[in-house]
């Protein structure tokens, strides 16, 4: 990316708005009241279409969403006409209208005058500082109940600048956003790839397909297996046996707990089918143990617990009755997809039944604990570089919010600049 030009401190004033700051000496400010009219029309989804009012601006809604019953009571939306979410649960939530459709009463819809440039509207209205302004505005008990009614809204100052310097920096945004857009993008494709890579990894090695020699894997010659007899497994090492899982653990549905009972705070921790949910002030179980979801879309996740801890309604509890290292079982499990042994139902179940009657590769007990430490040492590395390149992420975004703040707020000095043509 190219340098950023800053204007100097002389070509700047103190603007006297807290979440504006400086600005320069040229423009002024005024309320939101002064240059936008509030759109208050009601309108059925079935003449408009309906639309959701997401942070990352104003979609089509989903044909998935969850749709109220009251369709024919809902706000009429222009295309240009800047919307956002009034509650503060929901921080963040708003943008300009690409489409003519329909929002919830909940959102404010509020059509620019033609002293202001809807692209410069949409980086001005979504960048962090407007938000957290906005959401001072508001009003409530507690963020779900907390909201900035219009006429609140209506009354923050927003800075005052001419249409052309408001198209260039809506013009600037749009370029350098899609740069920082593209890096972001390759750097969330890597992560899935890892995450892929280290999925395939642990595949090929609890089925035996590579062998552990030393810190590397080596792929088994074709006279080291024999047929597993098995369909989903294939081939595995001669020297290892088949076995039902319920002949070497059994699986048990965990303890029933109200939500009332788990705290933020406590003893012990609780775990649901989907890891932690929080913590209470007794145990069901104590030791080392593999743990399956249960129930809802995301059925057949597993998790691990350790020491004492409560598991409740939502977690299988893998008990194991023999000579098996918990660790290798709970890997070998993450790798066959739990999740396609589901009841389909409203609310998929997993088949504990079904599940502890498959065929699994069964090695010695070493075998299984060269695995668990192979393991232990490559979900590091793994996790040390996802995590590098997630913090490589947030900074991307963190940098992407300033930019956009600094030129909607005229920091940057844009009056020089202009686009770069394709193939310059």
């Amino acid at each position: 990316m190219d340098e950023i030009k800053y204007r100097s401190e002389e070509e700047m004033k103190d603007s006297g708005i807290e979440w504006l700051g400086k600005i320069p000496k040229e423009w002024k400010s005024g309320r939101v009241q002064h240059f936008f009219i509030t759109r208050s029309e009601k309108v059925s989804d079935k003449v408009y279409e309906p639309l959701s009012v997401t942070k990352s601006g104003i979609l089509k809604q989903l044909k998935t969403v969850a749709k109220t019953d009251n369709g024919d009571n809902r706000k009429k939306v222009l295309k240009d006409d800047f919307v956002i979410n009034s509650r503060a649960d929901r921080k963040g939530s708003c943008g300009i209208s690409p489409y003519d459709g329909s929002v919830s009463l909940i959102c404010h819809v509020l059509k620019p005058l033609n002293k202001f440039e809807p692209s410069y509207v949409n980086y001005l209205f979504r960048n962090y500082y407007f938000s957290e302004e906005f959401y001072r505005w508001g009003t409530g008990i507690v963020d779900d109940l907390w909201s900035t009614n219009i006429d609140r809204m209506r009354k923050i100052l927003i800075p005052i600048l001419e249409l052309m310097e408001q198209q260039k920096i809506a013009n600037f945004l749009d370029m350098k956003t899609a740069q920082f857009d593209s890096i972001i993008s390759k750097k969330e494709e890597l992560i899935k790839k890892l995450e892929e890579a280290k999925k395939s990894l642990i595949s090929e090695v609890v089925t035996g397909k590579v062998k552990i020699h030393g810190d590397k894997l080596v792929k088994r010659d074709s006279s080291e297996m024999k047929d597993s007899g098995v369909e989903w497994l294939g081939m595995i090492p001669k020297d290892w046996q088949v076995k039902k899982i319920k002949h070497i653990a059994t699986m048990r549905s965990g303890n029933i707990i109200t939500n009332e009972s788990i705290k933020e705070e406590g003893e012990f921790p609780v775990y649901g089918g989907n890891g932690l949910r929080g913590y209470t002030h007794s145990f069901t179980h104590k030791g080392d143990y593999v743990l399956i979801g249960r129930q809802g879309a995301l059925c057949g996740n597993v998790n691990y617990a350790h020491g004492m801890f409560w598991a409740s309604e939502h977690a299988v509890v893998v008990s194991i009755t023999s000579k098996t290292n918990y660790i290798w079982l709970g890997e070998l499990l993450k790798s066959m997809n739990l999740n396609q042994y589901s009841i389909s139902a409203a609310q998929p179940g997993l088949s504990v039944g079904m599940i502890s009657n498959l065929y699994i590769p069964y090695p010695e007990n070493y075998v299984q604990e060269n695995i668990a430490i192979f393991f232990n040492n490559k979900t590091k590395e793994y996790a040390k570089t996802i995590d590098m390149v997630k913090r490589q992420i947030e900074k991307l975004k963190e940098a992407k919010q300033s930019l956009i703040s600094e030129a909607v707020t005229g920091k940057i000095d844009l009056r020089d600049w202009e686009p770069i043509e394709e193939g310059e």
